[in-house]
């Protein structure tokens, strides 16, 4: 099983993208990123994120839960759908488009986890 950072550097490496061009693209340090990719540090929260959608990839991938390492084309099919009409959705790029789809499918599993959750305390 790959580590985080072995995830993180095989990604980047699929995407032709330089440990300088991640660290400029996230607004951080060179070095940051190869602490991430030697685990010698993770990435918080809000940069696991950036770092998932930069790379075209899951926070779930990036952190094992899946081997999995693009979202399922029926999440996508849910996502463009649920979208469909959002006023000012049109209006961005592809690639911001995919990005907030991505961001918004995270948010969803992580309120799901919660209701599980909250579910098992009752």
């Amino acid at each position: 099983m790959l580590t985080l950072g072995q995830r993180i550097k095989q990604r980047r490496k699929e995407r032709k993208m330089t440990q300088a061009q991640v660290a400029k693209e996230l607004g951080i340090d060179n070095t940051t990123v190869s602490k991430w990719e030697s685990d010698t540090y993770q990435p918080d929260a809000e940069n696991l994120k950036k770092l998932a959608n930069l790379l075209l990839t899951t926070t779930d991938y990036l952190t094992g839960r899946t081997n999995d390492p693009s979202p399922k084309e029926s999440d996508k099919k849910m996502n463009l759908f649920f979208y469909d009409g959002l006023e000012g959705y049109e209006d961005l790029s592809p690639e911001e488009q995919e990005a907030f789809r991505e961001h918004m499918y995270e948010e969803a599993r992580q309120a799901i986890e919660l209701v599980k959750k909250l579910k098992k305390k009752k």
